[in-house]
């Protein structure tokens, strides 16, 4: 049975190649976002995972669960508003420590 596409839940998935040099200023970031994303209507759960540092670099997933399109779409001017009100430039911030990012959201599919 597919899940209707209406009632499917929104993951969304981004990954972080972070040098090891920028991973306490990183996740302090990080985790700002998440005490925002975790009050926002529609938020389900989250995820902070990490691979250990290879090479002068760790890899950082984050994972956020969301209950509709909508609420990903409130959460994201939510987090607008937030980097407008602090001066936050998330570009220039990954730019400024070496950060490569891949960012994006994944709906679930029938197995």
């Amino acid at each position: 049975m597919a899940i209707p596409k209406s009632s499917r839940k929104i993951f969304r998935l981004d990954s972080f190649q972070v040098p090891q040099a920028a991973r306490a200023e990183f996740l302090a970031r990080v985790r700002q976002t998440h005490e925002l994303l975790r009050r926002q209507s529609g938020f389900v759960q989250d995820r902070l995972l990490e691979k250990p540092a290879t090479e002068g670099k760790f890899i950082l997933v984050t994972m956020v669960e969301w209950q509709s399109p909508e609420s990903v779409a409130l959460a994201r001017e939510a987090v607008a508003i937030m980097h407008r009100e602090t001066g936050f430039n998330p570009q220039v911030f990954l730019a400024r420590l070496g950060i490569e990012a891949e960012i994006g959201n994944f709906t679930e599919i029938e197995t």
